[in-house]
């Protein structure tokens, strides 16, 4: 009687075994394109830094060198201190400012407007969220030469306010938007659980609610940087002055229209734009874990 029974689980072990397998096979080959869109995403990143540590004539070379053998920080010097382009650190400090400013003014304005449209009904709040919606699909081409007409009317062009109030009412709507969401995720039970033990409306708020958004208000934070930092369009028309203009307008004074172009240095120059941004994000990532670790802890 034992040999049908070893038989029977002798059968049945293929069809134990083969969802194992499957799920094996599926999880290498999950693997192997993982490695695939890395690879993909930080080719041109390394490309870029590997070139500018090269010299120009290697660059422009037949031959490909997949790492700086020749390598050199003559294109960062030259990029730096060159005097016969803008200059590097007025473009930075003009940078630095113009998205310090959209990205605080716009997080305090859409925080409190995700506040009104969540937690407060009132007449137009639905006219107000299509108005952002719309607001959001019409392209900056369109509005251009309207923009560039007021901020002339206001003696605004070749400034940092200008570009400001422009990027921050490029930035608001979508901050709105994604705010809301977060502000919608936390449930107002937890407010009035608050006010029932003691608390006010504005201490519940301050003390239960907004650590909770914390993680929302970094995430919007990082989408308002990264639009006005590499934002080329309205800086190009509202700020084309060398003492005026921003890092991504600075990088076109390396495009020579005759063709001779130091390929070098503009690598040189955009790994000097995006190193901010890497720096912004490494800062903010570990803000947003701790943030909401200490949401979930105090939920």
């Amino acid at each position: 009687m034992a040999a049908p029974t070893d038989r029977r689980a002798a059968s049945g072990r293929p069809s134990l075994l083969a969802p194992r397998a499957k799920r094996r096979v599926g999880s290498i080959l999950a693997g192997i394109a993982a490695i695939g869109v890395f690879v993909a995403s930080v080719f041109p990143v390394y490309w870029m830094v590997n070139t500018s540590f090269q010299p120009n004539g290697q660059v422009r070379g037949s031959e490909l060198h997949f790492w700086p053998d020749n390598g050199t920080v003559e294109n960062y010097v030259n990029v730096i201190f060159n005097s016969s382009r803008a200059p590097f650190l007025p473009a930075l400090g003009n940078s630095v400012m113009v998205t310090l400013i959209t990205v605080v003014v716009s997080l305090v304005f859409a925080f409190f407007a995700a506040l009104a449209v969540t937690r407060f009904r009132f007449r137009s709040r639905a006219l107000f969220i299509i108005t952002i919606l719309i607001i959001q699909m019409i392209p900056a081409e369109a509005m251009i030469i309207s923009i560039f007409r007021l901020m002339d009317g206001w003696q605004l062009l070749n400034t940092v306010l200008g570009l400001s109030a422009v990027y921050i009412a490029t930035v608001l709507p979508f901050t709105i938007w994604t705010l809301r969401g977060f502000v919608n995720g936390v449930p107002v039970e937890l407010e009035e659980a608050a006010m029932i033990d003691g608390l006010s409306r504005s201490q519940a708020f301050w003390r239960i609610t907004f650590p909770l958004l914390a993680p929302g208000l970094v995430a919007t934070g990082i989408f308002g940087f990264i639009q006005a930092w590499n934002e080329f369009l309205y800086a190009l028309v509202l700020n084309p002055r060398p003492e005026a203009m921003t890092l991504p307008v600075w990088l076109r004074t390396f495009l020579d229209p005759n063709g001779g172009i130091n390929w070098a240095e503009l690598m040189a120059g955009s790994t000097l734009v995006a190193i901010p941004v890497v720096i912004f994000f490494l800062i903010v990532q570990t803000r947003m874990t701790s943030g909401l670790v200490a949401g979930a802890v105090k939920g």
